[in-house]
C-alpha cells in the first residue's frame, strides 16, 4: 500500500504563483563603519521589502523544480500568458523528466486562478 501511494505521489506535478520582492542584500562587512571608542554604536535599519516586485510562476515535483520563470514587468497572467507557460511546461518536462513525458502519465496540480479555467486553457488540458 505505501509502494501504491509513493508511486501516486511521484506522479504529481504542482505549480503557483507567488510574488517575489527585492531586498537590499547589504553584507555586514558593506555596512560595518569605523566610530570611536565613545561614539554610540550606529542603528542598523531592518530590511524593508521594496517596492520593486515581480511574480514568478513555478511546478516542481517529488524530484524539485520541474519549470520556473519571472512573469515580465507589466504583463498579466491571463489565460493567453498562462497556455504559453503551459507550452512551456510540457516542453521543459520533456528536457528534464523524459520518462514521465513519454509515458503521460502525470498528474499537473494547480490552483483555480481565472486565467487557470478559462475554456482555452481547459481545452488545451484535454
Amino acid at each position: 500500500m505505501a509502494d501504491a501511494a509513493n508511486n501516486f505521489l511521484n506522479k504529481i506535478i504542482t505549480g503557483g504563483e507567488t510574488w517575489c520582492f527585492a531586498y537590499d542584500s547589504e553584507t555586514m562587512r558593506q555596512s560595518s563603519e569605523w566610530v570611536g571608542e565613545t561614539s554610540p554604536q550606529p542603528k542598523k535599519p531592518k530590511f524593508q521589502r521594496s517596492r520593486v516586485k515581480t511574480m514568478l510562476i513555478i511546478f516542481f515535483d517529488s524530484q524539485g523544480i520541474v519549470h520556473k520563470e519571472f512573469v515580465p514587468e507589466g504583463k498579466a497572467v491571463n489565460a493567453e500568458f498562462y497556455k504559453g507557460v503551459m507550452d512551456r511546461l510540457l516542453k521543459r518536462i520533456q528536457q528534464v523528466r523524459p520518462a514521465v513525458s513519454c509515458s503521460q502519465d502525470f498528474f499537473l496540480l494547480h490552483d483555480n486562478a481565472p486565467a487557470h479555467k478559462v475554456a482555452s486553457v481547459c481545452r488545451f488540458f484535454t
